[in-house]
């Protein structure tokens, strides 16, 4: 494994750099957003800048990172390690693998259990959309989706405007949001809407626009 290179490509959906594990709570979060997304790799040893400062006990960090794979995840996650040497230090790679038994919830400092998501270089907390195509993800049969005036509506005005969002929909249609909602969830699923989540809002595109 080519650890440099990776780190050249800089923090991103499936990498992240942490140059130790010093709390179980925002390391769960960070595990959980690995596997409910495509799954993502740990460079421990690794400051934000990308610059090599190693591991000083990779048991310490080996045991920090489980046990909040274990006790701080729900469904508890299984990390894979690996210790690479460069440039005489040691970096741990953690590998974080995709989950078919989404979502996972991880739990923070006030005991409360919370769905993360990856965007981006971020861990982000889900939003009820993105926790329900996960959900959704488990037990999906090739779903075929008929198009009524609803969906039409929403294809039409994203071919004009570019985006959407739930409440955008819900006003175009006139519709309830958990009836807006649902017919957006089962789009993500069918691969014809992409869920965007910035820190203000979240929105949809159509899937084909590059």
């Amino acid at each position: 494994m080519n650890i440099k290179r990776l780190i050249l490509e800089g923090e991103n959906v499936s990498l992240d750099f942490k140059k130790t594990i010093s709390n179980t709570e925002k390391i769960a979060k960070t595990l959980v957003a690995f596997s409910n997304n495509r799954g993502g790799k740990l460079l421990i040893g690794v400051a934000d800048d990308g610059s090599i400062k190693g591991v000083k006990s990779e048991d310490e960090e080996k045991y920090m990172i489980t046990k909040a794979a274990h006790l701080f995840c729900k469904p508890a996650i299984e990390p894979k390690f690996e210790e690479v040497y460069v440039d005489d230090k040691v970096v741990l790679v953690v590998d974080i693998p995709k989950s078919d038994t989404k979502p996972h919830y991880a739990l923070d400092e006030n005991k409360k259990w919370w769905v993360y998501f990856r965007v981006k270089d971020k861990s982000v907390l889900a939003s009820k959309i993105i926790v329900d195509v996960l959900k959704e993800e488990n037990h999906e049969s090739g779903q075929l989706i008929s198009y009524s005036e609803h969906e039409k509506k929403l294809l039409n005005y994203l071919e004009e405007h570019g985006r959407i969002t739930l409440k955008e929909f819900s006003k175009l249609t006139r519709s309830a949001y958990k009836k807006a909602q649902k017919i957006i969830v089962s789009l993500i699923l069918t691969g014809v809407l992409l869920p965007h989540t910035t820190e203000k809002e979240e929105y949809f595109t159509a899937a084909d626009v590059k």
